[in-house]
């Protein structure tokens, strides 16, 4: 398994906005295509206004194949348009992440 490990950092007062927008538009279509979301989190202590997602993949290429076929999805680019216009990601981080022999996660 291969974990697309995201944290976004949104400008102070809009992430509540922002979590409301990608309720309602965001997830359905990312759920449709990406299909394995492990987690999504927002942080509580350290850096504020950030949210963490954890999409879980079998290979590299089939994060790849999915994540290209969202991005034509209409749904997923009236996300896109309704993000842009909230004006709310300061700053985007992505990592991706493999699981060692003893994680729960494999």
């Amino acid at each position: 398994m291969v974990i697309d490990h995201r944290t976004y950092t949104m400008h102070p007062l809009k992430l509540g906005k922002w979590l409301k927008l990608y309720e309602e538009f965001g997830l359905p279509v990312q759920l449709r295509h990406l299909g394995n979301l492990i987690g999504f989190f927002q942080t509580e202590i350290g850096p504020l206004n950030q949210v963490v997602h954890l999409w879980g993949f079998d290979t590299l290429e089939e994060r790849q194949r999915r994540r290209a076929a969202m991005a034509i999805d209409p749904d997923w680019q009236e996300f896109l348009r309704r993000n842009e216009e909230l004006g709310a990601l300061l700053y985007q981080e992505d990592k991706i992440v493999v699981p060692v022999s003893f994680s729960p996660i494999k």
